[in-house]
Parts: structure tokens; C-alpha cells; sequence
């Protein structure tokens, strides 16, 4: 499985910036802005795969996973 599945990846809209804004919490500050909602995502993942990428290289545990912990995520699982 690829590790950066297991990191929440959020892209939201800024009235602020007038544009999306890509984030992952925990593992990254800053992230990623545009235009085109799918390009912050796509980029987004880029973002967060190099993070993890430059915390192995340096011999860094990762921050603790953050996707799946909500109620929401637990909820989508039952059927």
C-alpha cells in the first residue's frame, strides 16, 4: 500500500486567496493553491509523497497517520 494513502489530504476553497488550497495536516505546513480543484489535489499528493520520501531519507519517523481516525471515515465502512 502506498504510505501516502494514510495521510488526510484536504482542498478547499479560500475566499480569502479567491482559489483552492491543498493542505495535509500533520505532515506538512503550507501545501499547495490553484485554480482547478483536481490539479491542487494531484498536486497535493505529489507534495505529500516527496514529504514522505524526504522523512525516510533523513532517517525521520512520520508523523502518525491521520486518515481514517474520524467518525465519518468509521461510518463509510459499515454496510
Amino acid at each position: 500500500m502506498n504510505e501516502s494513502v494514510r495521510h488526510v489530504k484536504i482542498v478547499k476553497w479560500s475566499d480569502e486567496d479567491q482559489c483552492y488550497v491543498g493542505s495535509a495536516p500533520g505532515l506538512i505546513y503550507g501545501g499547495c493553491h490553484g485554480q482547478d480543484e483536481t490539479a491542487v489535489f494531484e498536486e497535493l499528493c505529489q507534495i505529500v509523497d516527496h514529504s514522505i520520501e524526504l522523512y525516510k531519507a533523513q532517517g525521520k519517523p512520520l508523523p502518525p497517520p491521520a486518515a481514517g481516525r474520524d467518525l465519518a471515515n468509521k461510518l463509510q465502512d459499515i454496510t
